[in-house]
Formats: C-alpha cells, sequence, structure tokens
C-alpha cells in the first residue's frame, strides 16, 4: 500500500505522513529505508523528500528502532542483479525502464501486485523490506548471489534487534 497524501501540502502534507509511517513502523525489529537518489537531484519535490527522510530517521532513532539505508543502485542489484539494468537503453529512457524492472522483480520473485498509483513505491518498498528480511536471516524467497551482494554495501545499524541474534 502507497500512502496518498491527497491534497495536503507543505507541513501538513509532512505531519500526515510522518503519522502514517509512525504507526507502520511501531512494531518494526528493522526499517530499510532508500538513501538519497544524488543522480536526480533537481527533481520536483526533492526539498521537501529531503527534509522528510530527515525526519523520518529521526523519528526511528528516537524510538530506538534500528533501521538501515539502502541507496537506490543497492535496491536495483537486489531486485535484478545490476546497478544499471536498462544500460543499453537510450539514455533518457534508463530511469523508467529500471524502475518497470524492479517493478516485474517484486511481481515475479515476491508475488505483490504493484498496480495504479505508487506501483513504483510499493515494488521498491517491497525489495527494501525483503533485503531486511534476507539480511536478519529470513530471506522470504531464495536469492541468486548477483542481486545478494547488494547486502554487502548497505548501512546496516550497529544496534541488531534480538530477532537477529
Amino acid at each position: 500500500m502507497a500512502l496518498r497524501p491527497g491534497r495536503r501540502r507543505s507541513h501538513e502534507r509532512m505531519d500526515w505522513l510522518c503519522g502514517h509511517i509512525r504507526v507502520g513502523v511501531q512494531e518494526a525489529d528493522l526499517v530499510v529505508v532508500e538513501g538519497a537518489a544524488y543522480a536526480q537531484g533537481g527533481q520536483a519535490g526533492h526539498h521537501e523528500l529531503a527534509g522528510l527522510w530527515w525526519l523520518v530517521t529521526q523519528d526511528l532513532w528516537r524510538h530506538r528502532i534500528p533501521y538501515a539505508v539502502a541507496n537506490p543502485h543497492h535496491r536495483t542489484i537486489y531486485a535484478t542483479g545490476r546497478a544499471n539494468p536498462a544500460q543499453g537503453r537510450p539514455r533518457k529512457e534508463r530511469a523508467r525502464v529500471a524502475k518497470g524492472m524492479v517493478r516485474s522483480a517484486a511481481v515475479e520473485r515476491y508475488g505483490v501486485e504493484c498496480e495504479g498509483p505508487g506501483r513504483y513505491d510499493q515494488a521498491d518498498a517491497t525489495v527494501l523490506a525483503a533485503m531486511g528480511l534476507d539480511w536478519l536471516g529470513y530471506p522470504t524467497v531464495p536469492v541468486p548471489d548477483t542481486h545478494r551482494r547488494a547486502l554487502e554495501a548497505v548501512r546496516w545499524p550497529d544496534l541488531i534487534p534480538a530477532a537477529a541474534n
């Protein structure tokens, strides 16, 4: 499920999103958040997304919920086996095609139907959750080593939940 804040803007939007995220992670042993996509700088809403990222990770830290930061390449490698799976495509199509490949992996490997608005966000969240479960020792499905190598590059938390011991 993707969070859709409707017509909320600015502080109201951020407050709504943070509140819904907090409810969703309050019982989590580990949260995997996506790091910054520096190559995508200057996109619409970038400033607000960066602020939201800090608010969410600050809240996780404050409530002592361990979190890992996986950059977009880590997520894409775990899903497809390659950081730039659409490398052979024309430059302006690569990001869109790669997002579709991550979505296809979420549907085919994990059986999560990612449809409608937020489908790419849902696919990203599915892959990030699978990465966290794999790192904790509870992989949901077998993942090739070419994909699992992405786990080595993630900044995992120092505080390991009891379930991982």
